[in-house]
């Protein structure tokens, strides 16, 4: 078994990127993939920025670091120009390999970002710096400024912050941009947090940079004014607030020059911010369930033209995609009970459409044993429901989401759940759908969706929060976190079945640790904070 020795971040930056966009600069955004089996899986990707062909990303991306493999990235740099989490609709601006022992060796990586052809994408290049995370503590911040300069002719400004911590070799590094306050002198920015390693490697006299500057739609940022403070100074704001003179380095010059504003540090908090793995090892458990899609549109199963059809080998896309995600998730479940539900299909014994079943026509007891179990009572269901319609999901979130609110009732991060569901076809009760996830959101639930055969499942997107902005209900209650991952299997067809099951269980660490972090819950064996 490999053993994980540290856990590191990538951080990465570009320089001299191609420029695609008529009249305005690239809007650049990396995507980081390791190769597993023989296929390349994303991890991470950065944030996107407008307008910059030079980007110094501050979205940082973690990865478990093994001495023992050969642990090969590829770093790809697209220019974004839509809100889809489909990168191939987007501009291609060049991507380079390495492996991640190289880049810890080396700890500042750069090379030449290249096109699909293997020519130069123009001079442009990227550098990929790693960084140890030995710090588990975050530092939460308010921070609100007053006075700043008017930088806009016919506005007021428009202000960010960005963080940078010292390097060794004395070079100012970013770790952290603010969102932008629009048309504001005395802005107020959203609570946000910086983990200390990020930060100031832990080191509470290590110098940080804060500069303030004023937004501009094409990316020529104007700098209001900066400062150096450290963590201790910030750590004053504890007990007080901490205020400090947002200095303009031209303007120092003049004699009346006081300051161009001044940021105002209102609180400051270390916390302990907890991993998946510190839950996992303090008892949290991850119920799995499954929800299986048997409406008309898969076909017949006795047909090979179906979806549901039982090759020589005894499995179909449906089976696939329940082995790769099941055979991970099961590990974390000590019991390995797991519920499974069918939907969409008339049932006997009187073959009425259900669209919230126990595929083992057992609804007060719908568990099976392992996912060898879920396999064998999806083989013996088969003949004997008749495939029907229409596709509604809302019925099953519904029915894992009551286990989750019983479970959610505990005093201890100790349940979690995950709800697998495939199915063929777009959703029909969308809405409703919708309005599941969004309550849902609020508990120990995570919901996988895949995909299986030649649909059109760029609707299913819209349930994915990556894509810009939290899911929201029709009347626009929106969900407190982010609990969709959708892909489409045909993606991963001709992949290693460990393809789909890290690409659809890489946001679960997060969304599970987002959830008991709302709660204020540590790992069970932690006393809470």
């Amino acid at each position: 078994m490999a053993h994980c020795v540290s856990k590191v971040e990538l951080s990465v930056s570009c320089d001299n990127l191609l420029d695609k966009d008529a009249g305005s600069k690239s809007d650049p955004l990396c995507a980081v993939l390791l190769e597993t089996g023989g296929a390349w899986v994303e991890i991470g990707r950065t944030e996107r920025i407008n307008n910059c062909q030079s980007p110094s990303f501050s979205q940082r991306i973690p990865l478990d670091y093994y001495f023992e493999q050969v642990q090969k990235l590829r770093l790809t740099v697209y220019d974004l120009d839509n809100a889809s989490v489909q990168l191939a609709d987007d501009d291609f601006l060049g991507a380079a390999e390495c492996s991640l022992g190289q880049v810890v060796s080396s700890k500042k990586m750069t090379v030449p970002l290249l096109l699909k052809n293997g020519k130069p994408a123009g001079k442009g290049t990227i550098t990929v710096m790693a960084e140890e995370i030995k710090d588990n503590r975050v530092l939460t911040m308010e921070v609100e400024a007053s006075n700043l300069d008017k930088k806009d002719f016919m506005s007021k400004s428009d202000p960010f912050l960005e963080f940078y911590k010292q390097g060794l070799d004395g070079k100012w590094q970013l770790v952290h941009r603010t969102e932008v306050v629009k048309n504001n002198l005395n802005p107020k920015w959203k609570t946000f947090q910086i983990s200390l390693q990020s930060l100031c490697n832990g080191e509470l006299d290590r110098p940080i940079k804060v500069s303030c500057s004023d937004a501009d739609d094409d990316g020529s940022h104007d700098l209001i004014g900066e400062f150096e403070t450290c963590m201790k100074k910030l750590l004053e704001a504890q007990t007080t607030p901490v205020e400090i003179d947002c200095i303009n380095p031209q303007k120092k010059k003049k004699s009346s020059y006081k300051n161009s504003g001044k940021i105002r540090f209102r609180s400051a908090k270390v916390d302990v911010a907890y991993s998946f793995l510190d839950y996992i090892m303090g008892g949290c458990q991850i119920n799995f369930t499954v929800g299986i899609d048997f409406t008309g549109s898969n076909g017949d199963p006795r047909s090979p033209d179906s979806l549901h059809y039982l090759s020589p080998t005894g499995l179909n896309e449906y089976l696939e995609a329940l082995w790769s995600v099941g055979m991970v998730v099961q590990d974390y479940d000590t019991d390995k009970m797991f519920p499974a539900f069918g939907f969409g299909a008339q049932i006997p014994p009187t073959f009425q459409v259900s669209h919230e079943f126990a595929l083992n026509f057992n609804p007060t007891n719908p568990y099976c044993v392992g996912v060898q179990g879920i396999v064998e009572t999806y083989r013996n269901c088969l003949p004997q429901i008749r495939f029907y319609g229409p596709t509604n999901f809302a019925p099953i979130i519904q029915q894992v989401a009551r286990f989750a609110a019983a479970a959610q009732q505990l005093p201890t991060a100790t349940q979690y759940f995950v709800l697998l569901i495939v199915t063929d076809g777009e959703i029909t009760d969308m809405a409703e759908t919708r309005a599941a996830i969004v309550a849902a959101s609020r508990l120990p639930l995570s919901l996988i969706i895949v995909g299986v055969g030649a649909a059109d499942f760029t609707a299913m997107e819209v349930l994915d929060g990556d894509g810009g902005g939290p899911l929201r209900t029709v009347a626009g209650e929106p969900a407190t976190r982010d609990i969709v991952q959708f892909v489409p299997y045909k993606q991963f067809k001709q992949m290693p079945k460990e393809a789909l099951a890290r690409a659809v269980l890489a946001e679960i660490p997060q969304q599970l640790t987002t959830y008991f972090k709302q709660r204020n819950m540590g790992p069970a064996n932690v006393p809470r904070t």
